[in-house]
Formats: C-alpha cells, sequence, structure tokens
C-alpha cells in the first residue's frame, strides 16, 4: 500500500509542480516526511492525509487509485522548449487523465475494439499527400471538410486529451503501454491551431519518414493535406494564382477548420502560389499580430466528450456513484454541469436526480 501511496503522491506533487519541500511546507510536515512517503517507508495519518490531497487539488481517493498506465514516452515538438519540471507535470497530468479514462473504459468491459492504427512508409512528399487521401478514405471522409477532428479521432480508438498550457507545449503523441494511441494538445488552443495540431500529432502516429525527409515537417505536411487535401485546394483555389484574398483565406477556413496561415502553406506547398508571394503574405501576418491570433472570428476549439459520456451512462445505470463519478471526471458532478451549462444555453445546470 506504501509503494502504491507513494508513487502516487510524487506523481500528483510532479503535477502540481512543487518540491517536496513546497509541498512540506504548505501541509505543515517535513521534506523529510515527504520524502518518506514516497519511497513508500511510512504512510501519513489521516490528518496529513487530507491535507496532502487539499494542497495538491486531488481527492483523497486519488492516492489509493490502482495504477493502469505502466509508460507514457510523450513525443514532443523538437522546437518545443520545456524544462524538465514543466516535462514531469505534463506527463503526471496526462497519466492522470488517462488512467481516469482506462477506469471508465474498464467499468463498461472494453477492450481495445480498434485495430491499430495503419503505418505508411513515406520517402517523398508527394507520398505524404497520397497517405492523407488514403487514410482519409478509410475513415469513410472522401474529400468532404471534417466536421469534428476530435470525434473522429476518438472513433478511431485514439484517446484525445486536453491539458492546461505550459509555454513552449502544443501537443505530444505516444502509445501508452506500447498498444493504446494517446494524443494530448494544449487547452485554450483556437480551434483551427487545436485542428491542426491533432492532425499533426495523428501524422507522427501513422508515418513512417524515410531518412531523407524531416519528421517535424512531414508531420506537418500531413496535417494540412489530411484536414484539406490536394483535389480540394486546387478546386478551392485554381491551379496558378498571382495572390491570395485575405478574407477569401478566412472564409475557406472556417469551411475547413484550416488556418488561413495553414492555406498559404498549402498553395505554396502545391506551387500554386510562388514562395515570394507566400513570404510577403506571412510578412504581414506577423506585421500586424495575426500569426498569433488570426483577424476575424474564432473557430471554437473542439472538446473531447468520449470519456464523459462513458462516465454518464455509468452514472445513470447506476454502475458508480455520484462521488465516484466525480473522481473519474476530475471535478465535482455540480461543476461539471454548472460548466457545459455556459455552452449548452444553460442545460444540463439545475438538473437534481
Amino acid at each position: 500500500m506504501g509503494g502504491l501511496f507513494g508513487g502516487r503522491l510524487k506523481m500528483a506533487r510532479r503535477k502540481a509542480m512543487l518540491s517536496q519541500r513546497e509541498l512540506a511546507k504548505k501541509v505543515g510536515v517535513s521534506a523529510q516526511a515527504i520524502s518518506k512517503y514516497e519511497r513508500g517507508l511510512d504512510m501519513p495519518s489521516s490528518g496529513v492525509l487530507l491535507r496532502l490531497a487539499k494542497a495538491l487539488g486531488v481527492k483523497v481517493a486519488y492516492f489509493f487509485r490502482e495504477v493502469s498506465v505502466r509508460s507514457i514516452v510523450p513525443a514532443y515538438r523538437k522546437r518545443a522548449r520545456l524544462r524538465s519540471k514543466e516535462k514531469n507535470a505534463i506527463v503526471a497530468e496526462i497519466r492522470d487523465w488517462l488512467e481516469r479514462y482506462l477506469a471508465i473504459e474498464n467499468l463498461h468491459s472494453m477492450e481495445q475494439q480498434y485495430p491499430p492504427l495503419p503505418e505508411y512508409n513515406v520517402s517523398s512528399w508527394n507520398a505524404i499527400e497520397e497517405v492523407a487521401i488514403k487514410l482519409r478514405n478509410e475513415c469513410s471522409l472522401g474529400l468532404a471538410p471534417i466536421e469534428n477532428l476530435t470525434e473522429l479521432l476518438e472513433d478511431r480508438g485514439i484517446k484525445v486529451g486536453l491539458i492546461e498550457g505550459h509555454e513552449g507545449f502544443d501537443g505530444c503523441t505516444f502509445l501508452a503501454n506500447g498498444k493504446i494511441p494517446v494524443i494530448v494538445v494544449r487547452k485554450g488552443l483556437p480551434g483551427d491551431r487545436q485542428r491542426f495540431d491533432l492532425a499533426h500529432e495523428l501524422g507522427h502516429l501513422v508515418l513512417e519518414v524515410a531518412d531523407n525527409i524531416d519528421a517535424e515537417k512531414a508531420a506537418y505536411r500531413f496535417a494540412g493535406a489530411f484536414l484539406v487535401p490536394e483535389p480540394v485546394v486546387y478546386h478551392e483555389l485554381g491551379e496558378k494564382r498571382k495572390s491570395l484574398n485575405l478574407y477569401e483565406l478566412h472564409l475557406l477556413k472556417h469551411k475547413y477548420g484550416l488556418s488561413m496561415q495553414g492555406w498559404i502553406y498549402r498553395a505554396k506547398d502545391l506551387g500554386i502560389i510562388s514562395k515570394t508571394v507566400a513570404d510577403y503574405l506571412f510578412k504581414r501576418f506577423r506585421q500586424k499580430g495575426w500569426h498569433r491570433r488570426e483577424p476575424g472570428d474564432q473557430i471554437p476549439p473542439e472538446k473531447p466528450k468520449r470519456m464523459e459520456r462513458l462516465i454518464l451512462r455509468a452514472l445513470e445505470e447506476g454502475l458508480i456513484s455520484r462521488v465516484k463519478a466525480s473522481e473519474l471526471l476530475g471535478k465535482s458532478i455540480s461543476t461539471f454541469y454548472r460548466e457545459e451549462a455556459r455552452e449548452h444555453g444553460g442545460f444540463p445546470a439545475g438538473i437534481c436526480y
């Protein structure tokens, strides 16, 4: 029991980005005591246990939940500038969310029902364009806009998570326990950027890139091609253009969920506009500050819903209590309903069962 508790205490402390000394000060014990707890050499009293839970923002039950996620090795973007402390916090937050996700699946006796994701060997940019179309066809998408990329990925067995932002973190992907595909992106991004990050991480999952191609650039190319395939770009923009109208790009952004800058990249990559024209447009975006937040109304971010639906289903069927549902949600049922009500015209806040 001490070993289980100690491991989970350490994970919660890392998630909160606290040192042993900082946590000890909040709880009113010595740093040596925290060290002993984490190493499984001692167990806290009930009073200290409650103070630990409060200081770390978790339920007491969190410390005694069985470990179901053994292996998490996220592949961060090469350009990500993350300190070791931040990486530890990200991994701890991902592990907590994923364990709750797998716990509710296990409650419904849901084993992995999906075949392994396909892997495509690519050695050219054209091959990446072809793979994007092939994967879309396997998902029965054809060339139509993807209405909700998050739902599509979840329907294919990929666990999609959102975590609080850390400077320098956009997203990551990995196979949990060596077999469960997971994509995690930062919470609070505009919808078009979030969708691009999701497609980018999907690229890392499905592409086996030859040595002559940079893996990061390949994932970027795949993301644009998956959201807006090559035939669609030519259909919408034409074969050759001297320039692109910015409001035209804004309208296309809202039709396909790819940013205005993403459309510029697609046009450049496919030879519709020259590099000179693309560089001029990107310069305008930087001068206006649009490279961070594009002009006009924004695309709302997508929110993974499958895990929440499974928890509500289990609660309604009497498989779990409200207390257990709150633990799995990571927040009280009342708080969850209030937050949802802000997005859904006041429903379901105020519901009594």
